[in-house]
């Protein structure tokens, strides 16, 4: 375990705990496709979906780990499900809504959400209405990089790369090296 560094928060300086190494990220994400294939029986009617932002390098790593797997093309897409969110009215103008593109048709597929990390499940619930306004998927399963509870509705991930008890003032910081140029999951102590 490396030793607590810290960050700039709110004028003040927050030490942040590294959760997941680089090889960690690794490991998870292989456990979770073999999960994944072990679960639908193979890859066959399998689409990856990444909601924005970094569910969606997950979800191509995934398929990338699966295809290694299996001699099967899976397709990956991207989701934005920014309009679907609760909370709409609160989102800051100028606020740019990015592409969702799911290059296949969902219905009658298994389709996988991604995303780093499940919270009040709320962003999940959003990003599932968006996808059934796509087409009608044979099923909808979760996968996250990491479930760190305080759960507000009544959501539950199929695939966790790592469970983290946390308190609500703590946040979960994932750095991927197609974003950040780094693989690692921190947490900070936020006032």
């Amino acid at each position: 375990m490396e030793p607590l560094a810290s960050v700039m928060a709110g004028g003040f300086f927050m030490p942040e705990k590294t959760l997941m190494t680089s090889a960690d990220v690794g490991r998870a994400l292989s456990r979770i496709a073999h999960e994944i294939l072990e679960r639908n029986k193979g890859a066959d009617d399998i689409v990856l979906v990444g909601m924005r932002t970094r569910g969606v390098p997950l979800a191509r790593r995934l398929a990338a780990i699966i295809q290694n797997l299996e001699p099967v093309s899976i397709p990956v897409g991207a989701l934005d499900f920014a309009l679907y969110r609760d909370d709409v009215s609160s989102i800051e103008p100028g606020t740019q809504v990015q592409n969702t593109n799911i290059p296949t048709n969902i219905a009658d597929k298994h389709v996988i959400l991604v995303d780093d990390v499940l919270y009040t499940g709320r962003s999940i619930r959003a990003a599932m209405d968006a996808l059934v306004d796509l087409g009608r998927p044979k099923s909808i399963q979760l996968a996250v990089l990491v479930d760190r509870g305080h759960r507000e509705l009544p959501i539950r991930a199929d695939y966790v790369g790592k469970n983290v008890p946390s308190s609500r003032q703590e946040k979960i910081k994932v750095r991927l090296r197609e974003s950040d140029g780094m693989d690692k999951v921190l947490i900070v102590d936020v006032l």
